[in-house]
């Protein structure tokens, strides 16, 4: 009778305390998340990662820390999320590609964090933005549709490609009737726009971005006064895109103007119209697919970058949609 396999151990030397820091997470949590994903025992003692377990779960473990070595060599945190997906990529034999999107920066950020795409898709949506000007990116909260966008406004902006960022959204529950909500225009309007708020925020600093806001160089408005205006050299955010009608969408995509460049993020499972009402954005994604300057971007659960709880939230509520769609045929 054959023995048991032998555990075997595995070292992985880090370059400095701040390496160290940025693979283990606060109280270690990446360390303890990578054994429950791979099976692996996963211990730091000072600068040496110690990794012990049988071989296929001592190859995953060191796997997973090699892909992730472009963000913790240069001090860059490492998140739950990103194990995931890194271990997501090496089970589907994208490790290689993988690894060089870590090495991708976008911009960085006020505070010191090198931003850039984090998963497969997400650099694909990137790279639509940057090669068309018309861009649709459907997919769940979390995904990065949003915040990559406000990236890419971003940059577009301060390389002088663009001359402004218009950023829009439907004030759904407030029927695009703001009359009733107390304050000026900008006071109606900041509860609907704030996580495009939070994206600028991060990118630029609180006081840029209200420079850039007085200056009207960033200009933040709701769709209904997107009528009647030709965008021209500007980048164009419509966020929460699935609240909009079919007419308001025909609408804020024929005013792009000329030298501008506009994305357009919605999640389809998040759809606040009346149940009679077609989404602008599902219908917008039908009829604009194969039409030459435009990219349809498609994200999913495993595009999630949050919590890694969001990523399985999604999933279950995406089955539980499939089940009652299915139910009800």
């Amino acid at each position: 009778m054959a023995g048991a396999p032998a555990l075997t151990t595995f070292t992985i030397d880090l370059p400095d305390q701040s390496a160290a820091l940025a693979l283990a997470g606060e109280a270690e949590v990446n360390l303890h998340r990578l054994e429950a994903l791979t099976g692996a025992s996963v211990v730091m003692r000072g600068l040496a990662l110690s990794l012990r377990g049988l071989p296929p779960q001592l190859e995953r473990a060191a796997g997973v820390v090699e892909l992730l070595r472009p963000l913790w060599q240069e001090g860059q945190a490492v998140s739950s999320g990103d194990l995931q997906t890194v271990l997501a990529a090496l089970d589907t034999g994208q490790g290689a590609a993988q690894q060089q999107l870590a090495k991708q920066v976008l911009v960085r950020s006020q505070g010191g964090r090198l931003l850039r795409p984090r998963t497969l898709k997400q650099q694909a949506y990137v790279e639509a933005i940057e090669s068309h000007d018309l861009t649709l990116a459907l997919g769940p909260a979390g995904s990065g549709k949003t915040f990559l966008a406000a990236v890419q406004a971003v940059k577009m902006l301060q390389e002088r490609k663009v001359e402004r960022l218009i950023l829009t959204r439907p004030a759904v529950e407030a029927g695009e009737r703001l009359g009733f909500l107390p304050g000026d225009l900008q006071q109606k309007v900041d509860p609907y726009l704030r996580p495009l708020y939070d994206a600028l925020h991060a990118l630029l600093g609180q006081e840029r971005t209200s420079h850039l806001l007085d200056r009207n160089v960033i200009e933040v408005a709701p769709l209904a006064y997107m009528r009647g205006r030709t965008l021209r050299d500007a980048f164009v955010i419509l966020d929460e895109a699935q609240n909009t009608t079919p007419t308001q969408m025909r609408m804020v995509l024929t005013r792009l103007g000329e030298n501008s460049r506009m994305v357009v993020t919605g999640d389809p499972s998040q759809i606040d119209l009346p149940a009679h009402q077609r989404s602008g954005l599902i219908e917008a994604a039908q009829v604009l697919e194969g039409v030459e300057g435009v990219a349809i971007c498609r994200l999913t659960a495993a595009d999630v970058v949050r919590h890694p709880l969001v990523q399985r939230l999604v999933q279950a509520y995406a089955l539980r949609d499939s089940t009652s769609s299915s139910n009800t045929h």
